[in-house]
């Protein structure tokens, strides 16, 4: 069963009065399962950290389940340029969030489903957790090989990785994240989750560990998302032992949870998707009208930092390269902010045709890294 937020006059007419999601939590027990109705990746991290910050989850288990449409998630102390093909997500027009958990980085779409697991500190248990998704897979599939790991993800078959995980521990709250895959496009997830510029980067943010891939709908076409989340939600009020209703919130909600939108834009900024990044370097060469360049960067939060580039005098005058490197240094590490502030560079310099052709090649090697 799925009550709706919109059905909350059947539950209590003082939750009414009161209007918050928080109220209506104190009604329902202390243990509640709700599921997003949005399938923004910003919105339902949002709700994360909605819940966490303004949910007293000392007496009190949530289960958060949600899905996206695509998207690349990176961990809190990621580096999107090392973890992610940037450009073709550009073209696809696939965002990035960064979340504020750790962990890697992953593809979400509406095959994958996503589990929140809201606790106090002291009972955050990861393997219990999973338990549940594993028991909800066998009670629908006894056959099947699923089992957790001691890194906290789910493996089909023993090989397959079906579920990865990521946790934020508050001072008293904690929730557990973790994926799973039903009917992922896992040629797209492939390709989304190559970098090309992972060789030529250095850094000290935490790397992703690749591993092979599979949908449960490959093993078993009956294992679709709803089929799934219905036996996820079945298997935790076992576990919990009780038999509230599933509750349907709309993350866009305002009223219903007071600062979600301000918590929502946070997510979307430049400065926390890519502005958050910890301090690397790149460095690189690329050829240009048979030309060597070299390029030697470093980025700090998502700025550069130090641009230095080698460029033989013949082929443009050290007085430009100079102006060039002034240029951008202190500028976002950014296909779109390089590309305005080379266009201005050329226009305010009074630039030869060729010299302003091999400018315009030189700024589309820079912009390959990005």
């Amino acid at each position: 069963m799925i009550l709706r937020l919109s059905d909350l006059n059947v539950i209590s007419r003082s939750v009414r009065l009161k209007s918050t999601l928080t109220a209506l939590f104190d009604e329902m027990g202390k243990d509640i399962i709700i599921k997003s109705s949005s399938t923004g990746i910003y919105e339902n991290l949002a709700l994360e950290d909605w819940i966490h910050d303004y949910v007293d989850l000392q007496h009190r288990n949530i289960l958060l389940l949600w899905r996206n449409s695509p998207a690349v998630v990176i961990g809190r102390h990621q580096n999107p340029w090392q973890e992610c093909n940037l450009p073709l997500m550009r073209r696809l027009g696939i965002p990035l969030a960064r979340r504020r958990s750790g962990g890697g980085t992953v593809f979400h779409d509406i095959g994958n489903i996503n589990m929140t697991f809201f606790t106090s500190k002291k009972k955050y248990d990861r393997h219990r957790n999973l338990t549940v998704v594993t028991n909800a897979l066998k009670e629908l599939r006894p056959n099947l090989d699923v089992n957790s790991t001691d890194r906290f993800d789910i493996l089909l078959n023993g090989h397959y990785k079906i579920s990865g995980t990521a946790a934020k521990l508050g001072r008293t709250a904690a929730y557990h994240h973790c994926t799973l895959l039903c009917s992922v496009d896992r040629s797209l997830l492939s390709s989304v989750l190559k970098s090309n510029n992972s060789q030529i980067i250095k850094s000290n943010a935490t790397p992703s560990v690749p591993s092979p891939v599979k949908n449960l709908m490959d093993e078993d076409p009956g294992l679709d998302t709803d089929t799934v989340m219905e036996a996820i939600a079945s298997q935790y009020k076992k576990e919990f032992d009780f038999a509230t209703p599933v509750i349907t919130v709309d993350p866009t909600h305002e009223s219903l949870m007071p600062g979600v939108h301000k918590m929502t834009r946070d997510l979307l900024t430049w400065e926390w998707a890519y502005g958050k990044t910890p301090k690397f370097s790149v460095c690189t060469s690329f050829v240009v009208d048979g030309v060597n360049i070299t390029l030697d960067m470093d980025i700090k939060n998502g700025k550069v930092e130090r641009f230095d580039i080698v460029i033989p005098d013949d082929w443009l005058p050290l007085e430009i390269v100079n102006e060039f490197t002034s240029t951008l240094n202190g500028s976002r590490f950014c296909p779109r902010e390089t590309a305005v502030l080379l266009a201005a560079f050329i226009r305010t310099n009074s630039l030869a045709a060729d010299i302003a052709e091999k400018i315009h090649r030189l700024c589309e090697g820079v912009i390959s890294v990005m």
